[in-house]
């Protein structure tokens, strides 16, 4: 059997999400350089493997990254993101050796496109082979996917991701980061329909999102939350 068909995250109506099929959890922090530029990823913490699970998604619940029951107290969520595909939401931007595809709306603000310049900069300004590796290694970096490198032939770079989830911490900026859903795993809304699959997205964990379920970065307004 394949279990790899099971695999999904269900939003519930002004509640948590729903994980199911095996899929790993663990928790990720960005390393930042001395500006506060994200330059990798590093794991602090891996979760037990559960068949199904709930992750918290209206940012109160004191058994963070999972859900407590806190969403009961009043918590709104709902969903107000299309079933736009990437494609439909991204500007096209034309570099000089190097393209990208910009879905601005997907920010979560985790600053892998300031390292070594921005890359709508360097994609505009760029001029060699080594300019052209930094864009694609961050916009590879971007966990939202909101920036895709292009090939001048017309080739999308996507990173090779495996299925599983990331929940996201941010020390450089004080606060709990989104939940990061990685290699194509489905994510259906309250009334079972799905959203399009995407190889990287962002989902809104401190409740506050106005692109909900995904992440608008609004979490970068709670400064000093980071406690668990």
């Amino acid at each position: 059997m394949n279990t790899d068909k099971l695999k999904k995250i269900k939003v519930l109506e002004n509640g948590p999400y729903e994980v199911s099929g095996n899929i790993p959890l663990n928790k990720v922090k960005f390393i930042s350089n001395d500006v506060g530029a994200s330059l990798k990823y590093a794991e602090v913490e891996k979760y037990p493997l559960q068949e199904t699970y709930h992750l918290c998604r209206c940012g109160r619940s004191k058994n963070k990254p999972f859900c407590d029951g806190s969403h009961l107290d009043g918590f709104s969520g709902k969903e107000t993101a299309s079933k736009q595909t990437y494609e439909q939401m991204a500007e096209f931007i034309k570099g000089k050796h190097i393209d990208l595809l910009d879905a601005e709306k997907l920010c979560a603000v985790a600053r892998f496109c300031d390292t070594h310049n921005s890359t709508w900069n360097l994609v505009e300004e760029g001029d060699s082979d080594k300019t052209d590796e930094i864009v694609i290694q961050q916009c590879c970096d971007c966990p939202s996917g909101r920036l895709t490198a292009v090939t001048k032939d017309g080739r999308k770079i996507e990173p090779d991701l495996p299925q599983e989830i990331s929940v996201l911490e941010d020390p450089a900026a004080c606060v709990h980061g989104p939940i990061w859903i990685k290699g194509g795993i489905p994510i259906e809304d309250a009334q079972g329909r799905p959203y399009p699959v995407r190889n990287r997205v962002t989902l809104c964990r401190c409740g506050k999102s106005q692109n909900k379920p995904f992440c608008d970065a609004r979490h970068t307004k709670n400064w000093g939350d980071i406690d668990e």
